[in-house]
């Protein structure tokens, strides 16, 4: 009975048979157990698949697609395809596993910070090991930190998710007078 209901889901998704032998139907119910699966996959496996994701999250997510769709379009077996996705989103649950639990497995997987800007002054081999220009330095701190002088950034580095986080200098206002003429309260103030 069990025997039965197996080949008769494998006939209903076409396996066994050639890529140009599928029909619509079968692919298209192909692509709907698919998506499903990787949906759980990716939900199971990792948030960040879907956010600001390391390296090594997004060459698991374009690993992962290449492997799925091959189950959609029958270049490889369905079935054994769905395995080989999910023995995927475990190796990458593993080693995130193990990069979180030492200090010496994460930096070699997910990579480590690199210091661009220390104390106002750019580090130019920090730059050039990260393949940045001044332009692009300057383009990241007006976004940042809505400065693009470097001297006025305490801090910034290119995480390891490729992104740059600035820690800028705190801005020193002085209140230099407080007025009240005609019931309106006036405040000077300086920036600096």
């Amino acid at each position: 009975m069990l025997l039965a209901v197996w080949d008769q889901i494998q006939s209903f998704l076409g396996a066994g048979r050639k890529a140009a032998d599928l029909n619509t139907a079968e692919v298209a119910i192909r692509t709907v157990i698919v998506y499903l699966v990787s949906l759980a996959l990716v939900r199971v496996a990792s948030r960040r698949f879907l956010s600001q994701a390391t390296a090594f999250d997004v060459i698991v997510g374009i690993m992962l697609g290449s492997i799925m769709s091959r189950a959609i379009n029958g270049s490889a077996l369905f079935f054994p395809t769905l395995v080989a996705g999910l023995v995927l989103v475990g190796l990458h649950w593993l080693f995130a596993f193990i990069a979180f639990r030492t200090s010496l497995f994460g930096p070699i997987v997910k990579g480590e910070p690199v210091l661009l800007i220390k104390d106002g002054e750019v580090q130019q081999e920090a730059m050039r090991s990260a393949n940045l220009t001044s332009r692009d330095l300057h383009e990241f701190l007006r976004l940042a930190s809505g400065r693009a002088d470097p001297k006025k950034i305490r801090r910034a580095y290119m995480e390891r998710n490729g992104n740059i986080s600035v820690v800028p200098y705190e801005d020193e206002t002085r209140i230099l007078d407080v007025r009240v003429e005609d019931g309106v309260q006036s405040i000077r103030i300086k920036l600096e």
